[in-house]
């Protein structure tokens, strides 16, 4: 684990900023294969106009989540850390938000099918967000709770991790996550080689990286809790899940009246 790559003179090279710009260029290069894999050309200049703006409203929406969602306390006293992004402190499902509010907008400007769109980038998402947990197992942020016991992540000094719990080791709760996502999203490739009704390939991630998230959360040590001990991911998660089974019910149905 290096904050830091590398220093050219006093500008520090941050593993957090190096690694999330590879997962969204990445995650971009993913999109623009299915799109032309999937038989959906067309959608390629798009992906390429649009890239711009997913990424600033992704970083908008991942801070603001993890600003006023998972950790008001800590921003509310100390407001010169909002805009502090290279610290780290971008959440997955905020950034999913603020670039689906951009998507969305342009989609409905260009009059592109959602639910096609939608499908297109769902692999990307998830290849995407696996990489994005690299940077923060490099940055010591995201992190778990004390296992209690003789195993587990330990964090080296400097990072937030070392700093909230010390010495103890800790649950690996970024790490798991990121190669949860590796398995969705081979799992989604195995789905992709049949036909499915519009949308499902996205509500597939929709669900299941949730579904996901909601339960590893319990191992996490960096947000404070909630109601019935929920943190601001589980709930968001939760509801994410709910809607993610309703729309896809409701996908199915209308596929089948056609």
């Amino acid at each position: 684990m290096h904050q830091y790559w590398f220093w050219i003179g006093s500008f520090p090279v941050r593993a957090y900023s190096t690694i999330f710009a590879a997962a969204f260029l990445l995650g971009l290069g993913a999109a623009l294969y299915f799109a032309k894999a999937d038989g959906k050309p067309d959608l390629v200049p798009h992906l390429w106009n649009l890239a711009p703006a997913l990424l600033i409203g992704g970083l908008v929406g991942a801070r603001f989540w993890q600003v006023f969602f998972f950790d008001w306390a800590y921003y509310r006293a100390n407001p010169a850390e909002i805009p502090a992004i290279w610290h780290g402190g971008l959440s997955i499902q905020g950034g999913v938000v603020g670039a689906a509010l951009v998507a969305i907008w342009y989609i409905r400007k260009h009059r592109i099918d959602f639910w096609s769109f939608a499908d297109v980038v769902a692999p990307a998402l998830l290849l995407g967000q696996s990489i994005g947990r690299d940077a923060n197992l490099m940055n010591g942020d995201a992190f778990g709770d004390p296992t209690h016991g003789d195993f587990g992540l330990l964090y080296p000094p400097g990072t937030l991790a070392r700093q909230t719990f010390g010495d103890q080791p800790l649950w690996p709760a970024e790490v798991w996550e990121g190669q949860a996502d590796v398995i969705l999203f081979a799992l989604l490739l195995i789905l992709k080689q049949r036909r499915w009704p519009k949308g499902t390939l996205f509500l597939y991630y929709l669900v299941s990286y949730n579904l996901v998230r909601f339960f590893l959360e319990m191992l996490r040590g960096d947000s404070p809790r909630f109601l019935f001990h929920w943190d601001a991911a589980q709930w968001t998660s939760a509801p994410l899940v709910v809607l993610g089974v309703i729309l896809l019910i409701w996908r199915f149905r209308a596929d089948r009246v056609h």
